[in-house]
């Protein structure tokens, strides 16, 4: 029945005839009881599908315009997007003129029988026309021979995507189409009205980004077989960060908070404050793995979002070593008090002290007279190296000894409960600064 259907339609339209055509019959156009479509007669005498409008004169103008139906997704892994679109095609072919102000919307599968542009979506992956109930194509006639072709495509085409300010960024995508086989000398491709040729774009609800602004081009292709023109959709894509804020940018700076905590716990209770250090810094990197794992393919890339985790965990483990060095310096000084307490120790002390007074007085009378022209004088933290006396090889060795000692007094901690009360101050400063710099980077540079 279709066959029949198809042949006889065929018939009518594109055959040289006096007679018109119905669905079940052919009768002649002076019938009562017929379905004609005056103006046919002569359509397609001389047609050829293969030669496009106007063969080895001007180039064909091709305008074009684009109806954005749907963006169902944006993979950062595959830097791609998938959009359905309405494809609009408008041409003159001066061989399909007739008589008439009217214009018919004919059957999609006559489209094989006229020419039609080999239009094509530069870097698409994959592309399929659909065809639910029937091919999803349109055509329509229009009487000075002007040809309206329309297709509904789901495509997947490339995005080259620049994720170092993720989750901040910025992308921009375009939809390019272009001529597959005719140059410019064949054909012309133009927007339809401009920026106006596209819509829906401005109404779509994505769920990670929101359409900023989106223009169209006209350019050309140049390839070593000839220079073939293009058309270009660039739209600029703004995700939204306000997810990214609550799931992740929030619970890492509680964490940050959290490792605080132990500075205001004794250095004594250390099952408390390791308990809290090991927790924070295993949770960190719980979290650094989990915002990672959705972008597994882009982990190439030194993301914002790695940057704030990244500072995040050094504040943390900052927070822990910070306790070790604390309670390392309290157990050294409680390990030089301990030999001094008790009253054995207080009666060796003074004993001591007095054999060395007894010995130093009758050290010093016995050899002034024979180092009365040294200059070597013994302090508390250092000794002036300047005796004359000394060799050069001692002098040397005494200045490197004094300069370790006071390189070692600098970093020796003396109350190591100051060490908690500047960490109160500072590590909360220094977040807080950090933060200012890694915001303002990121959103406005």
């Amino acid at each position: 029945m279709f066959c029949r259907y198809f042949c006889f339609l065929s018939l009518c339209l594109f055959l040289p005839t006096q007679r018109s055509c119905s669905l079940g019959h052919v009768s002649d156009l002076r019938g009562r009881d017929t379905t004609s479509l005056p103006g046919f007669e002569n359509l397609t005498m001389g047609y050829n599908k293969y030669l496009r409008p106007y063969f080895g004169g001007e180039p064909v103008q091709i305008a074009m315009s684009l109806d954005i139906a749907s963006i169902s997704s944006i993979s950062e892994s595959d830097m791609d997007y998938t959009a359905t679109i309405y494809l609009r095609q408008r041409w003159t072919d001066p061989r399909l003129v007739f008589h008439g102000n009217k214009s018919f919307t004919l059957d999609a599968r006559l489209v094989e029988l006229l020419w039609v542009p080999d239009t094509y979506i530069v870097e698409s992956k994959r592309s399929f026309l659909h065809d639910v109930t029937v091919g999803n194509r349109l055509i329509r006639l229009f009487s000075n021979g002007t040809i309206l072709y329309a297709l509904r495509i789901t495509t997947t085409v490339a995005c080259n995507m620049d994720l170092s300010k993720y989750p901040m960024d910025k992308q921009t995508c375009r939809l390019q189409l272009e001529s597959w086989g005719y140059d410019e000398n064949d054909v012309v491709f133009t927007w339809l009205r401009g920026n106006d040729s596209v819509h829906g774009i401005e109404k779509l609800r994505l769920s990670q980004y929101t359409v900023e602004r989106y223009y169209t081009l006209v350019s050309k292709s140049q390839q070593e077989t000839g220079s073939y023109p293009r058309l270009i959709l660039q739209f600029e894509l703004r995700r939204n960060v306000l997810y990214f804020i609550l799931e992740t940018y929030v619970p890492s700076t509680l964490l940050v908070m959290l490792s605080w905590v132990s500075f205001w716990i004794t250095l004594d209770s250390v099952p408390a404050r390791t308990c809290i250090g090991v927790t924070t810094v295993l949770s960190m990197t719980t979290l650094m793995i989990g915002s990672r794992s959705s972008l597994s393919k882009t982990n190439c890339f030194i993301k914002a979002i790695d940057v704030y985790l990244g500072i995040c965990f050094s504040f943390i483990f900052g927070a822990l070593v910070e306790y070790a060095v604390a309670h390392y310096s309290s157990s050294q000084k409680c390990a030089a008090k301990a030999p001094q307490e008790g009253p054995a120790n207080e009666l060796t002390k003074e004993m001591e002290e007095v054999n060395i007074t007894n010995i130093l007085n009758s050290s010093i009378t016995s050899y002034k007279r024979k180092i009365s022209f040294a200059s070597i004088e013994i302090s508390s933290d250092n000794v002036n190296c300047s005796g004359l006396t000394m060799k050069t090889h001692e002098k040397i060795k005494c200045v490197l000894r004094n300069k370790m000692h006071r390189i070692i007094g600098y970093f020796t901690i003396q109350n190591p409960s100051n060490v908690d009360h500047y960490s109160k101050l500072l590590f909360p400063l220094f977040f807080m600064l950090v933060n200012v710099f890694y915001w303002a980077y990121y959103l406005y540079f």
